[in-house]
C-alpha cells in the first residue's frame, strides 16, 4: 500500500470517526429531551393522581372541619360550660400551690406557682367533642351511603327482574313459535303421508285390475 492510499485510508477513518461522534451527540440529546419530556409527564401524572386530588381534598375539608368544631367548642359549648360552674373559663381554671405577690418598694415580687390543669382538661374536652362530632359525621356519611347503595341495590335488582321477565317472554314466544313450526313440519308429513298411502292404494288396485284382466284375456 503506498503512502497516498494510506493517507486515503486514514482520512476515511477520520471521517467515520467523526459521523459517529455526531450520530453519539445526537442520540445523546434526543435521550435528553426524551427523558425531559418524560419527568414532565410523570411529574402531570403525579399531581392529577387520584390519591393526590383525594388527599388535597381532605386536607383542604378537614382544614374547615376543624374551624367549624374549634368555634363550636369555644364560643358555643365553653360558655355554657363557664356559666354552670364557677363563671371562669376553663382554660384559667389551676390549682395555686402559692400564690403570687406583687412586688413592693420593701419586698421583691413573688411568682405565683399553680397547676394549670383547665387548659389540659380543655384539651381532653376538645378532643371529645371533635371525636364525637366526627364519629356522627362520619356515621351520618355511612348511613347515607348506605340508604343510597339499597337504593341503587332495589334499581338494580328491579332492571334485573325486568331484564330476566323479558328474557323469559322472549323464551316462551321463542318456544311457541317454534312449537307452531314443528306442529306444521307434522302436519306436512303427515300430509305426505298420507298422499303416499293413497298413491300406495290406487297403485296397488291397478296393478290388482291388470292382473285381473291378463287373466281374463
Amino acid at each position: 500500500m503506498g503512502k497516498a492510499d494510506r493517507e486515503v485510508l486514514e482520512k476515511r477513518i477520520a471521517q467515520g470517526l467523526e459521523r459517529e461522534e455526531k450520530e453519539r451527540r445526537r442520540a445523546m440529546r434526543v435521550k435528553l429531551k426524551q427523558e425531559r419530556i418524560s419527568f414532565a409527564t410523570d411529574f402531570k401524572k403525579f399531581i392529577t393522581k387520584g390519591n393526590v386530588l383525594d388527599m388535597a381534598v381532605g386536607v383542604v375539608v378537614g382544614t374547615a372541619f376543624n374551624a367549624i368544631v374549634n368555634t363550636l367548642v369555644k364560643s358555643i359549648i365553653m360558655p355554657f360550660t363557664s356559666y354552670f360552674t364557677t363563671g371562669v373559663s376553663i382554660e384559667e381554671w389551676k390549682w395555686v400551690l402559692r400564690e403570687g405577690v406583687a412586688a413592693t418598694e420593701t419586698t421583691a415580687e413573688v411568682a405565683e406557682i399553680a397547676v394549670a390543669w383547665g387548659p389540659w382538661l380543655q384539651t381532653i374536652l376538645d378532643f371529645l367533642i371533635v371525636a364525637f362530632t366526627v364519629f356522627v359525621a362520619v356515621r351520618f356519611l355511612k348511613s347515607t351511603e348506605r340508604r343510597l347503595r339499597a337504593k341503587e341495590l332495589a334499581a338494580a335488582e328491579a332492571e334485573a327482574a325486568k331484564k330476566k321477565a323479558e328474557e323469559e317472554a322472549k323464551a316462551a314466544e321463542q318456544a311457541k313459535e317454534a312449537e307452531a313450526k314443528a306442529a306444521a313440519e307434522q302436519a306436512l308429513k303427515d300430509e305426505y303421508y298420507e298422499n303416499v298411502r293413497l298413491q300406495s292404494a290406487l297403485l296397488r288396485r291397478i296393478a290388482d285390475a291388470l292382473d285381473a284382466g291378463e287373466k281374463i284375456g
